[in-house]
């Protein structure tokens, strides 16, 4: 019996409520949706809107509603139109016979009219509200006339006011009618439109005038749901907005209603200043206010029903789907569901574009690995193949017609294959000549020696040629690879870059402006990009006291205070507008920075010089200096050289390695043009941060360092580019310290004195000798004394380029602030 009963409840545990949940969820999520396409897809909202609107009054008399809104839904869905006009018929039914026929009436002169005017101009929608403001007025002055025969200044000025009504209430619906319509809208709301919808909700209401349940008024409970759901959704400037509205609205349309309007706004005020308590706040906040404004307005009978009367909006309110307020609040600016709905988008857009430059990365490295794996495939397999074919060129001319042939290749294919092989080594390592021991035993074997030797020469220069052809053409493949690497490597850095969201530092902009407000320091604004140790990038807006240098002499040294590493004034931009404001951009200083002095002469004392000079500030705290000498003088010469520094500016400018650039430039020299122009290069890139340099010589003369008393060269051999379209690039390192003074110049200066036997030992004694450690100042000495050594004469363009390395020392000392110190740590 027992084993029974146990049989018979243990299922009972195994119940599962989750498919109750989901089955649940999803019949709602089908109800949503049918009725979803019941009301705004096949336009039955409409013929709801249409009868609330056809019994709206306006002064208990007007109905300036009801063509506006026939106008706007006959513009915007005209298969919809009927629907509307319809429920307007129907709702003006409800006011009088008269008031139909006359609604039906208007709305049919209006197509006569619309139709006229469409087969005029294309501008209909421009048209559209002065062609409603003609119809109200025309059917408001003839309706009068039609009833007692004549039209008084009355009727006219109250024509005239609904005309005009009617006009404005056109362009409001033209906006407000497409949110009913459309069910997925992507734009956010703008500020006009809000307007124009709680002008066309309030509008919808004052159709609800006069019906009551249980003695509590329908419009009193509705306008206070819909204060309730925009002081929710979009907080306490919305929320009064829409009081303010549609109690103004309300009271034209019943004058009792103006001591409402009040209860509204201020009720919108309360409930959005409470909207951090959720629904409950925003109830509350309703509540106090229909306290507050009933026991104003005096009588416990009525402050008894405006309760109910908020208490039932209430009600409604807390029965409002989450779902439905959260869609609603997406469109709204300000809102958090507002923020999180951008946030996503952008996010998304972020997340395409660095997918898309990702994408373009992996083909820019599937392009480089397959030009470089192409030589890779070349093994020993091949080489010999290659052989073969030689031989059998060779054979084919000299051995195919020898009375020897069988004894050669058949009996003896070892021995002839071997000594031929010899031959061809022989003569391609020694410039087609054999050794005469190889000459006597190949004379010994075969009966056509020189014949055989001659076409081995023949066909070996052919080789020769094809082989330097093959070469250039895998040296070209291997740079293409390199520079489609550099190009990957860029792109898939600028990926990941795009994938890097701004962090969220409103602790330290607060203790930023907390900390600059104590020393009396105006900030308007702080926003705080990067505070990432030594790449720190701030940007503070302040009033601008006409340059007296607040942000490199105050807020610069605060911030290296609190940040614990120096900040600089990286920029600033100055707006006259609005009485002026200042906008600083606060970088993170570098540990080093360089000073130039540069001396230059052209040959002969003339204008142009074939020598160029840049200094290039590259990303990531690197700091380039290079000198170009063009081959010969004038004007030519400085066009290749300036062209040349160009280049290599560009291209090292946008992230590519120095060797790639370098040969990158190589080539584009080397194939532009068939005349022997060549350009040296003297480059030398050095790090702002530990002072760490690479230099990279391209046929160029020596640079020197001046570390106090001691003179170091620095020298690679490197042929100048343009000679070669293939060239292995020798980089040079040195770590250099702060005081150290480099000193890089063109070949003219290097080589200008005469009588000089060794240029090096000269060079480097007249740097010793020199007695000041000023950039400028040396370069203008050396300059002087190379032409002095030079007998006066300038006999090539010179270039002397000077460059001290020095610790970065702000100008202004850092400002202690102790406890902003401990609270940023």
């Amino acid at each position: 019996m027992e084993k029974v009963e146990r049989n018979m409840i243990e299922p009972l545990g195994e119940v599962d409520f989750s498919s109750t949940k989901v089955e649940l969820a999803n019949s709602m999520q089908r109800f949503l949706l049918k009725l979803e396409t019941f009301f705004i897809k096949k336009g039955y909202i409409l013929l709801i809107i249409g009868f609330l609107l056809g019994r709206a009054l306006i002064l208990s008399k007007l109905t300036p509603f009801t063509l506006p809104f026939f106008a706007a839904v006959y513009f915007i869905r005209r298969d919809k139109a009927p629907l509307a006009l319809i429920g307007l018929v129907a709702g003006a039914t409800t006011l009088s016979m008269t008031d139909a026929v006359s609604t039906f009436a208007i709305c049919l002169i209006f197509l006569v009219l619309s139709k006229f005017m469409k087969n005029s101009t294309e501008k209909e929608m421009k048209v559209m509200p002065f062609i409603v403001f003609s119809t109200i007025l025309l059917g408001k002055l003839v309706e009068p006339f039609l009833l007692t025969d004549q039209i008084t200044l009355y009727d006219g000025m109250m024509a005239s006011v609904e005309a005009s009504l009617g006009f404005i209430l056109t362009f409001i619906f033209l906006q407000s009618i497409p949110f009913l319509m459309i069910s997925k809208r992507k734009q956010s709301l703008k500020t006009e439109e809000i307007v124009c919808l709680i002008i066309m909700l309030a509008s919808i209401m004052t159709g609800t005038i006069g019906w009551s349940v249980y003695d509590l008024s329908i419009e009193h409970i509705m306008s206070r749901y819909l204060v309730l759901l925009f002081s929710f959704v979009a907080g306490a400037t919305v929320g009064s907005t829409v009081g303010v509205v549609t109690g103004l609205i309300f009271s034209l349309a019943n004058v009792s209603s103006l001591n409402h309007m009040s209860l509204l706004a201020f009720s919108g005020l309360l409930g959005g200043l409470l909207r951090e308590g959720r629904k409950v706040g925003v109830s509350i906040g309703l509540l106090v206010a229909t306290l507050l404004i009933g026991m104003y307005g005096g009588g416990s009978g009525g402050l008894l029903k405006t309760v109910l009367e908020s208490t039932a909006a209430i009600l409604i309110f807390l029965l409002t789907p989450q779902v439905f307020t959260s869609k609603m609040a997406k469109y709204i600016p300000g809102t958090p569901e507002y923020s999180a709905e951008q946030q996503q988008y952008m996010r998304k857009m972020r997340d395409v574009t660095s997918q898309r430059v990702e994408q373009f990365s992996n083909v820019f490295h599937a392009l480089s690995n397959s030009f470089s794996s192409f030589d890779e495939t070349l093994h020993e397999y091949d080489r010999e193949k290659e052989l073969d074919y030689f031989l059998s060129n060779v054979t084919a001319k000299t051995c195919q017609n020898c009375f020897k042939k069988e004894h050669c290749w058949s009996r003896n294919f070892d021995t002839t294959y071997d000594y031929m092989r010899e031959i061809i080594n022989e003569m391609d390592q020694h410039d087609g000549t054999i050794p005469h021991k190889l000459t006597r035993e190949w004379d010994k074997h075969c009966t056509k020696a020189k014949k055989v030797t001659n076409a081995i020469h023949q066909e070996l220069t052919f080789f020769q040629a094809n082989q330097k052809l093959k070469q250039q053409v895998r040296e070209s493949r291997r740079l293409v690879a390199d520079q489609l690497l550099g190009v990957s490597k860029i792109m898939g850095d600028f990926a990941k870059e795009i994938q890097r969201e701004r962090e969220n530092h409103y602790k330290q902009e607060e203790l930023i402006l907390e900390a600059l407000q104590e020393f009396g320091v105006e900030i308007e604004n702080v926003e705080i990009y990067n505070l990432e140790q030594g790449n720190v990038d701030i940007e503070i807006t302040i009033p601008y006291y006409q340059g007296h240098g607040e942000s490199e002499k105050l807020i610069a040294p605060v911030l290296s205070d609190i940040l614990g590493e120096t900040i600089i004034v990286s920029k600033e931009e100055y707006n006259s507008v609005l009485g002026g404001v200042c906008c600083a951009t606060f970088r993170s200083a570098k540990a080093f920075t360089v000073l130039t002095g540069v001396a230059h002469a052209a040959k002969d004392g003339g204008f142009v010089s074939g020598d160029s000079y840049s200094m290039i500030e590259l990303g990531g705290g690197k700091y380039a200096i290079a000198i170009s000498d063009g081959m010969g003088n004038g004007e030519r010469a400085h066009i290749e050289s300036n062209e040349t520094l160009k280049l290599l500016k560009k291209i090292m400018q946008s992230g590519i390695d120095e060797k790639v650039a370098i040969k990158s430039v190589n080539s584009v020299l080397s194939l532009r043009t068939t005349d022997e122009i060549f350009s040296t290069l003297d480059l030398a890139m050095i790090d702002l941060q530990n002072a760490s340099a690479k230099f990279l010589k391209i046929g160029s003369s020596p640079s020197f360092i001046k570390r106090g008393n001691k003179v170091i060269k620095i020298q690679a051999g490197n042929l100048p580019m343009g000679i070669l379209e293939e060239f292995e690039v020798d980089v040079v390192g040195e770590q250099l310290k702060a005081g150290d003074v480099l000193i890089m110049m063109s070949d003219g200066v290097f080589e200008g004195p005469k009588h000089v036997e060794n240029y090096d030992l000269w060079m480097k004694r007249k740097i010793q000798e020199l007695k000041t450690d000023d950039p400028q100042e040396i370069a203008d000495l050396i300059m002087e004394e190379v032409i002095r050594g030079g007998a006066g004469n300038i006999e090539d363009d010179m270039t002397v380029v000077v460059s001290k390395i020095k610790h970065n020392t702000p100008k202004w000392a850092t400002i202690p602030i102790h406890k902003y110190h401990q609270k940023a740590n």
